[in-house]
C-alpha cells in the first residue's frame, strides 16, 4: 500500500486545517535557515543547474518559492491536493509549478521524469513520515526523477531528533500548538535510522557524494522561547557511474 493510501486522507485534513501564510505550520520555517543552508551545500555537487528542480514534498510552498527565484525551472510536487492549494493561493505570480504526485507510486516518477527529463531534486524531511515499507520504493522514485544528470538533496532527522520529538509529544501541557495538528491528524512521524539513509540511496543505484549534520529549524517555541530545532542529517546523491 502507498503513501498516497495511508496518508493521503490525513494529509489533506491537515492542510484544509492549516493557516494561510507562511510559518503557520510546525516546519514551515523561513527559507533563510532551511532551504538557504541546504543550496550552500547542495549547488557546489551540480552538474547542471538548468535542469528542472523538483522540490519533493513541497507541502504549502515556502521553500518552493524561494527555490524558484534561484533556478530557471522549480516544480513543487505534494501527494496532497489541499497542500498544493495553499501553495498556488501563495504564489500568485506562478513563480513555480505544483504538481499532485505520490513518487512511491510505481510509474509515476518516471512519468514526471518522462516528461521533465533529469532533475535537480530536493527532499526535506519526508522519509519518516512513510511507512517503513514505502521507504525504498520512494527513494527509487527520487532516483528516476534524477536520473543520469539529476543530483539529489535529502535532509532527514536523524535518530538523535526522536528524544526531542518524544518530549515534545509527551509535555504535561501537551504538545506545543503547531505540533499537536500533526498528531491530531494521525500523521505521525517515525524514526529513519542513519545507517538507512545512504542503504536506501545505494540501492535505488544512487551514490552519496557529501553528507553531514545540520539542525532542521522549526517554526516552534519551547516555554523559555529558545527555537526548536531537530538534528538532522543530509546527502547529495547522484546516479551511480
Amino acid at each position: 500500500m502507498s503513501v498516497a493510501s495511508r496518508y493521503r486522507q490525513a494529509w489533506e485534513g491537515f492542510w484544509r486545517e492549516a493557516p494561510e501564510g507562511p510559518g503557520g505550520v510546525f516546519w514551515d520555517a523561513d527559507p533563510k535557515v532551511t532551504a538557504a543552508p541546504h543550496l550552500a551545500l547542495f549547488e557546489p555537487h551540480l552538474i547542471d543547474a538548468e535542469l528542472a528542480l523538483v522540490d519533493l514534498g513541497c507541502g504549502n510552498g515556502t521553500q518552493t518559492r524561494y527555490l524558484a527565484d534561484r533556478f530557471p525551472r522549480v516544480i513543487g510536487a505534494d501527494l496532497s491536493a489541499a497542500a498544493l492549494d495553499h501553495a498556488r493561493r501563495a504564489d500568485p505570480a506562478g513563480q513555480a509549478v505544483y504538481r499532485e504526485l505520490d513518487a512511491v507510486e510505481k510509474g509515476a516518477a518516471e512519468a514526471l521524469h518522462a516528461e521533465l527529463g533529469d532533475a535537480n531534486v530536493y527532499v526535506r524531511g519526508v522519509l519518516h513520515q512513510c511507512e517503513p515499507a514505502d521507504r525504498q520504493p520512494l527513494v527509487d522514485g527520487i532516483a528516476a526523477l534524477a536520473g543520469e544528470r539529476g543530483r539529489v538533496f535529502l535532509v532527514e532527522p536523524s535518530e538523535a531528533a526522536r528524544p526531542v520529538l518524544g518530549a515534545l509529544a509527551q509535555s504535561p501541557s501537551g504538545p506545543p500548538p503547531k505540533l499537536a495538528p500533526v498528531f491530531r491528524h494521525g500523521i505521525a512521524p517515525g524514526e529513519v535510522a542513519d545507517d538507512a539513509v545512504p542503504r536506501y540511496l545505494r540501492d535505488a543505484g544512487l551514490t552519496v557524494l557529501a553528507s553531514g549534520e545540520l539542525p532542521l529549524v522549526t517554526t516552534e517555541f519551547t516555554a523559555d522561547g529558545t527555537r526548536i530545532e531537530l538534528p538532522s542529517r543530509w546527502l547529495v546523491a547522484a546516479r551511480s557511474m
